[in-house]
């Protein structure tokens, strides 16, 4: 007997605003640069490429190109992106305990 299996999207979940922000917020704590590029890229395909490329300014090729793994996108590119997406970046001041 063979077991099938379900194909599993992150970006099937991503659909509330309360996921999206956990899920990045997530991703930032832990640091690593492409698995932020991987998790803006579900998020853009949570919402949907299309309106996101209309949103942000930027055509859809670049958005894929920009939010692949192992690219290396400008900064203001990155925040175009999360600004198109109603997200906003915040710094936070992390207290040294002694």
């Amino acid at each position: 007997m063979s077991e099938t299996l379900t194909e599993f999207d992150l970006a099937d979940v991503l659909d509330s605003e309360e996921a999206i922000s956990e899920y990045l917020s997530q991703v930032l704590a832990d640091g690593d640069n492409d698995e932020l590029l991987r998790a803006i890229g579900y998020i853009a395909k949570a919402r949907g490429m299309a309106q996101l490329a209309r949103d942000s300014g930027l055509g859809r090729e670049s958005l894929y190109k920009a939010l692949r793994v192992g690219s290396h996108p400008q900064f203001d590119t990155v925040l175009k992106v999360l600004k198109a997406l109603n997200i906003d970046l915040k710094a936070v001041s992390h207290s040294t305990a002694h």
